[in-house]
Parts: C-alpha cells; structure tokens; sequence
C-alpha cells in the first residue's frame, strides 16, 4: 500500500478514536425516539423507574449480554462514568478497526507478477487479436511491433512517402 494511503487510514483511525473517547461524553442522556415511544403511557419516578400506567417498556428485560465488560455504553469496573465511557467508545473503535482491517488484508487481491491479457471492443466484435498492454502500455495487437521512444521518430524514406 502506499503511503499516501496509510497516512489517510491513520489520520481517519484517530479522528474515530478522538470522537469516541471525548464526543461521546457529550451525548445526550435522554431517551432517543424509540425509547420514548416505548415509554408512552407509563408514569416514572426520579430514578427512572415505571410507576404506573401501562407501555411496551413494561415487558422489557436484561439484555444477555448485559454482563458483558463493554455493556450500557461503559467500561465494567471503571468508577468514573466519563472515563468509563471514553475507553468504552476507543475499545470499540479498536475493535472494529481491528475486525475490518483483518477482512480487508484476508479479501485484498494478490498480485501475480504477470501482465493480464484484455481484449478491446473493436477485436471482440471481429474475433481478431486481443490487446496486450506491454511495458510501453501501447496497446499493440499480440505479435505486432510498435515503435516506442525514439524508434517512433525515425521513419524510412518509403514509410515517409505513404
């Protein structure tokens, strides 16, 4: 890969790793659309317990993977709900960077070392020669010599008089 390439990769690697560690902090601890509609009809308390009333958040329970270290948008065993949440968001980005750069190198396409032979629209419609791209990349028929470089502008006093 070039290194115009990598550049861009980290350069995105730590903008994601900025907004997950630090934005995140900043977003809203409200309930989001689907969690109020959920919510509609029911009465809360203080602590965000339903008191009354009847709604859909009544028949929710534990997720199980609510145990897990990265679970509820935090770090298990972090105190500090900020920092919890920051290395929540950098673990998370980690991993999927991780994940997607492992399929990305198991999926990229190996180079032979050999020249591909492609066909030109004019040949395949005749069934004529294919094109080959040489080093020149002339696109000379198979077997036809092209002048290349200086050879190009040397001509013969009969090929001059054409």
């Amino acid at each position: 890969m070039k290194r115009k390439h990598w550049g861009f990769i980290f350069g995105g690697l730590l903008v994601a790793l900025l907004l997950a560690g630090v934005v995140s902090n900043f977003a809203s601890s409200h309930p989001d659309g689907l969690d109020s509609s959920l919510r509609e009809g029911c009465t809360f308390d203080a602590e965000d317990n339903i008191t009354g009333g009847s709604c859909p958040a009544q028949q929710t329970k534990d997720h199980e993977l609510a145990d897990s270290p990265l679970a509820d948008y935090g770090v298990k065993g972090v105190q500090n709900p900020y920092l919890s949440t920051g290395l929540s968001g950098v673990a998370g980005v980690l991993i999927t960077f991780a994940v997607g750069g492992g399929l990305f190198w198991l999926t990229r396409r190996r180079g032979t070392g050999k020249r591909a032979v492609t066909g030109s629209t004019a040949d395949e419609a005749t069934g004529s020669g294919s094109t080959v791209d040489g080093p020149t990349g002339t696109g000379s028929t198979a077997g036809e010599q092209r002048p290349t470089g200086t050879e190009a502008g040397k001509l013969t006093s009969t090929e001059a008089g054409k």
